[in-house]
């Protein structure tokens, strides 16, 4: 089966180019893995809000209902999405894809389970994150243990203290929400730099893009400042500040004790690791998109092989890329080269 474009993914990322060429007249279809629009999601954990206002959440300016000032949860954001294919008749196909190659001609092809596409042009709409990652400083393992990405609710930890490895924006959601039933350590790897959601009644991110800073480029100063120290945003912080004891940087779990840089040791009986995610691109069978260290080579999505295009990824082109309100700017751009 043959098409001009093909956008392998339909989160937030595809849905956005496939408006955008929609605007265009650009011939497209998307393939998509999950069973239905807005589930990956879903899937997340119970407790998760977007640290965006709903006004900073929207597809192309179409509307998410609620208070515009209010933070919505990840049922909200999925049923959003599913709202804006429908209202905008956005085809997606049902299937996960496998493999990415060109043939002879520099036709790409897409390989499904059941089917081979070729395409003239195709856009990796699959986001920044992929493969949930670990960092090999066990030996043996504590009682428990997950990724963030398995993570529901408390319910499913069992008593005991916990160990959250990992600082970020979902660490310190997690650990404030485990602070209320468990016992919690949170092991940060840099001290934690916190800015409220709100400051002086406007939303932080009204402030970004009113001092342009939220459209500062990736390769800017402040976007490269940006980039190199994210800092937390919302209230859990506070929460954890008065409930989590925060350890060390972790050097290794070994024999149910947890062993930090600083010297200090305790036993653990659960760890949760939001340690984050790693890409994985073995599925594309292309040279030339990678670096010696397997890093993308693109500059705003755009990479070295010609009609092969990405988007959704984290600071593409600016610090709102990866960021419901602000992969619309970057679906725009990537519709004009495909144009």
């Amino acid at each position: 089966m043959a098409y001009d474009v093909i956008i392998i993914g339909g989160g937030q990322a595809g849905l956005a180019l496939e408006f955008s060429l929609k605007q265009k007249n650009i011939p497209f279809v998307i393939l998509d893995e999950n069973e239905q629009t807005g589930m990956s999601w879903r899937k997340r954990y119970d407790s998760l809000r977007l640290f965006t206002p709903r006004s900073y959440s929207q597809l192309h300016g179409f509307y998410l209902k609620g208070d515009p000032k209010g933070f919505p949860d990840n049922n909200e954001i999925a049923d959003y999405l599913a709202a804006f294919k429908i209202q905008n008749e956005l085809p997606v196909h049902r299937e996960k894809v496998i493999k990415l190659t060109q043939n002879e001609r520099k036709q790409f092809l897409v390989t499904t389970p059941n089917k081979m596409y070729t395409a003239k042009q195709v856009v990796i709409a699959t986001g920044a994150f992929h493969n949930p990652f670990v960092p090999n400083v066990q030996e043996g393992t504590a009682g428990f243990e997950i990724h963030a990405s398995k993570y529901q609710n408390p319910s499913q930890i069992p008593n005991g203290n916990v160990l959250i490895v990992g600082a970020g924006n979902t660490g310190v959601q997690i650990a404030a929400e485990l602070s209320k039933t468990h016992q919690v350590t949170l092991s940060q790897s840099n001290p934690m730099k916190h800015v409220p959601q709100n400051i002086a009644g406007r939303s932080l991110f009204w402030l970004l893009e009113t001092f342009l800073i939220g459209r500062a480029k990736a390769d800017s100063f402040i976007g490269k400042m940006l980039r190199e120290r994210e800092p937390l945003i919302g209230n859990d912080y506070k929460t954890v500040q008065n409930n989590v004891e925060i350890g060390d940087r972790l050097k290794e779990i070994k024999d149910d004790n947890a062993y930090f840089n600083n010297g200090i040791s305790k036993q653990v009986q659960n760890v949760i690791w939001t340690t984050g995610y790693r890409n994985d691109y073995s599925w594309i069978q292309i040279d030339g998109i990678l670096n010696g260290h397997g890093e993308l080579l693109h500059h705003f999505g755009v990479t070295n092989v010609a009609g092969l295009y990405f988007i959704g990824l984290s600071w593409q082109s600016r610090r709102s890329s990866a960021l419901i309100y602000g992969v619309s700017d970057d679906a725009n751009y990537i519709a004009k080269k495909i144009q």
